[in-house]
């Protein structure tokens, strides 16, 4: 055991390259449902909501 390298998985180019699209998938995906919960409840309020009073 004295002296030994465990480099664990090491991922081919390919399977790095797939990888990194999937996390950029899904970080778009994230993006897009985080704005269309913003715009949906910006509609839902109305555009007064910045109009009322403290």
């Amino acid at each position: 055991m004295a002296g030994e390298e465990h480099k664990g998985i090491v991922l081919t180019e390919e399977q790095k390259r797939r990888r990194n699209a999937r996390s950029v998938a899904i970080a778009v995906a994230l993006a897009v449902l985080v704005a269309l919960f913003y715009l949906v409840t910006i509609f839902k309020m109305g555009g007064n909501v910045a109009n009322r009073p403290l």
